[in-house]
């Protein structure tokens, strides 16, 4: 009796550990919020789009395949395997895309990074943080519909800054940078691709202070 039970330990040891590593092996879905189409390409409110794709060239991830509304890739950073997006259903309806995603692969929302735009934060600075609201920001406002409210899920803001004097923040954010701000953005988003990195295979506590210090 002992030695099946003993057995009996050994193999329910086994399941747990197993259990343990597919848990721990759950897909991220890694996302960028944008605008589709040449017309909005290098802008500041496609710097999401410009993460994701700065994330696949470094991790070798092919982003060819459109499924779910979005140009989509999947991939292993380390051992841990991630889904890229980046919706092409336009800013303000990324949650349609983002939400069928999540739904489909039966994601977590705290394994659900959303990497977009923000005017409140000085240019080329990154807020890592593990949830909150939209912040005035449409394309979030569409992927917290979509989440059914929940805000539960981190988000890596990046800073376009503010526009200069009077100019109204909409054609601010559809405009180009100029070679100055691209040069300074090329380093971000390097910072950008260690962040994640360091989210997937350390954690957020690690990764937030990377980045937000």
């Amino acid at each position: 009796m002992t030695i099946q039970s003993s057995s009996s330990s050994t193999s329910s040891a086994s399941i747990s550990t197993e259990s343990k590593e597919k848990k721990e092996n759950l897909p991220w879905l890694i996302v960028g919020l944008g605008n589709p189409g040449k017309k909005y390409a290098a802008t500041r409110h496609n710097v999401g789009f410009e993460m994701v794709d700065a994330i696949a060239e470094a991790e070798g991830i092919s982003m060819n395949t459109v499924s779910f509304k979005a140009l989509f890739g999947k991939g292993l950073i380390g051992d841990v395997p991630v889904i890229l997006a980046k919706p092409q259903t336009f800013m303000n309806s990324s949650g349609e895309s983002v939400g069928a995603i999540v739904s489909y692969y039966k994601i977590t929302l705290k394994q659900v990074l959303v990497i977009f735009d923000d005017l409140d934060l000085p240019f080329a600075k990154l807020r890592l943080l593990p949830k909150g609201g939209h912040g005035g920001h449409n394309g979030m406002k569409s992927v917290i519909n979509h989440f059914k409210g929940n805000t539960a899920f981190p988000r890596l803001r990046i800073g376009i800054g503010r526009p200069p004097g009077r100019m109204d923040p909409v054609p601010f954010v559809l405009r180009r940078f100029n070679k100055q701000e691209r040069q300074e953005l090329s380093f971000i988003l390097q910072d950008g691709i260690e962040a994640l990195r360091i989210l997937l295979l350390e954690g957020f506590d690690k990764s937030a202070t990377f980045v937000n210090s």
